[in-house]
């Protein structure tokens, strides 16, 4: 009974105006970027076993292991019995459920570039249902188009409770239990139960829960940015803002070593120019919590002597998620030399000094806050 309240509450409060609050700089910052296959364009999610899931460029839908290796692939995951029937031709950034032995649920929708209707061809939208394990199509629950023209995202909720989307100003809740095999066979379209006015100016592209919070990402307005919703009170803050050039896609949170935010970015930028990350691959960003977001180093030797050249041992590390994880691809300087962390974390510079005095090493890497340690050389 007090869901059913809280969800009444959050329908009522659609209707009125929605705080906004500025983050004290971006309360996310850039961690790591990694190049991904161009398939993996349009969104993805992860189950409770660590598997990865991803779709795009329209219609594939992939899984991969933590280390995103691929397991499994499927060109075209809309049957061409349901495209024929309903014109869905686009999966959006999906989201992984734990019902039915677990399911991802598929946003879908139909999009023809230049078409009239911002190249809405069919009108509707879906939750499509596939199988994780072997990507195959289990069923489809249309969405009443008298709420939403067209599924772009989806997103459940951390209780399982609520499938989210939205539509234009909305943010949308459907009951977890009305995407089902028996809804599907009925042929019913079903309705959301919440309706909260907090959509973002940046508008949506994918989204993830974080902390309680709705994390939505998008650019409509211009730059890419990352927005959070208190989905109980419509109340959104601007977490972080990401100054690339590039498409804004789905979003995830997990903590895999590399982030605990993981956002799609392709080369496709809408202004027209040249991408930041370059072409022919999506770009996947990784973020942290500005809180966790300065590096660790440790050296070795600790001191130096002058006249002498030594190999300098370090290794960075980044806490974040309540436990260290060592960081890769850190920019490490020390007395006019500079080396890189392997995957161990762990770079090695050939430093000499032919005075006594002090020898400052510094680790960087994206958006982290640089570690430093000065080594005292006698």
């Amino acid at each position: 009974m007090r869901r059913a309240a809280a969800a009444c509450a959050v329908a009522v409060l659609g209707l009125a105006v929605v705080p906004v609050a500025r983050a004290s700089g971006d309360a996310l910052r850039l961690a790591d970027a990694r190049p991904i296959p161009l398939e993996y364009f349009q969104g993805l999610t992860h189950d409770r076993a660590g598997a990865r899931y991803f779709d795009g460029v329209t219609v594939g839908l992939y899984r991969t292991g933590r280390s995103l290796r691929e397991t499994g692939r499927v060109a075209n995951a809309i049957p061409p019995a349901v495209s024929a029937a309903f014109g869905f031709n686009h999966i959006g950034d999906l989201t992984w459920d734990g019902a039915e032995g677990g399911r991802l649920i598929l946003p879908l929708e139909c999009f023809t570039p230049g078409a009239p209707n911002g190249g809405n061809t069919c009108g509707q939208g879906a939750f499509g249902v596939a199988d994780p394990v072997s990507l195959g199509w289990r069923y489809l629950v249309p969405l009443d188009p008298a709420d939403i023209a067209k599924a772009m995202w989806a997103e459940v909720s951390p209780d399982g409770a609520f499938v989210w989307t939205s539509s234009g100003p909305d943010l949308l809740a459907y009951r977890a239990a009305d995407v089902s095999a028996a809804n599907a066979a009925a042929g019913v379209r079903i309705r959301p139960a919440v309706r909260v006015r907090a959509v973002p100016p940046s508008g949506i592209t994918g989204a993830a829960f974080l902390n309680g919070r709705l994390l939505l990402a998008g650019q409509a307005a211009g730059p890419l940015q990352l927005w959070s919703v208190d989905v109980r009170t419509g109340a959104r803050r601007l977490e972080a803002e990401l100054p690339v050039s590039g498409e804004s896609e789905g979003l995830d949170v997990v903590d895999d070593g590399h982030g605990l935010v993981h956002w799609i970015v392709t080369p496709f930028d809408p202004r027209g120019r040249p991408p930041t990350y370059g072409t022919g691959h999506a770009e996947l960003l990784s973020f942290v919590p500005a809180a966790d977001s300065r590096l660790r180093m440790t050296v070795a030797p600790a001191r130096l002597r002058a006249g002498r050249a030594a190999t300098l041992r370090v290794r960075v590390t980044l806490r974040f998620g309540g436990r260290a994880h060592v960081v890769a691809g850190a920019r490490v300087r020390a007395a006019g030399r500079t080396a890189t962390t392997d995957a161990r974390g762990i770079a090695r510079l050939r430093v000499r000094r032919t005075h006594p005095g002090v020898v400052r090493v510094r680790a960087t890497k994206e958006r982290l806050r640089a570690a430093t340690v000065p080594l005292a050389v006698d």
